[in-house]
């Protein structure tokens, strides 16, 4: 069993923890069962789909450290959560309240801007 994010803040910390331990099913319980994933061969969709893209992507092993958390903006049962990489890429996520009072994410974009190569 995986510890569930009682905070939308706690993703983004889980994600690291988990990637790095090689945890594909503990990253697939950050998302709801519907969720969708940017990947660059195009969105996986669902949690199979975003399995499989884990799957690939921890393949080599490799190390994730933890960038520096945005701030949060929460609406009702929405929050968009973004981290700061180190690369200076950002992502962006949507996370959303579940009926238990926890948050998993039902959109994760995890890089979106990275600075011009000089």
């Amino acid at each position: 069993m995986h510890e569930p994010a009682t905070r939308p803040e706690d993703l983004g910390r889980f994600f690291v923890t988990r990637a790095n331990a090689g945890d594909v099913e503990g990253l697939v319980a950050l998302y709801e069962p519907d969720a969708v994933l940017a990947t660059p061969a195009g969105p996986a969709v669902g949690a199979a789909a975003i399995r499989a893209a884990f799957v690939r992507m921890l393949a080599d092993r490799p190390t994730f450290t933890p960038g520096r958390p945005q701030p949060i903006l929460r609406s009702g049962e929405l929050a968009l959560t973004a981290t700061r990489l180190d690369d200076g890429a950002t992502t962006a996520e949507v996370a959303r309240r579940q009926p238990d009072g926890t948050w998993r994410w039902v959109l994760d974009q995890p890089r979106f801007a990275v600075p011009p190569m000089s």
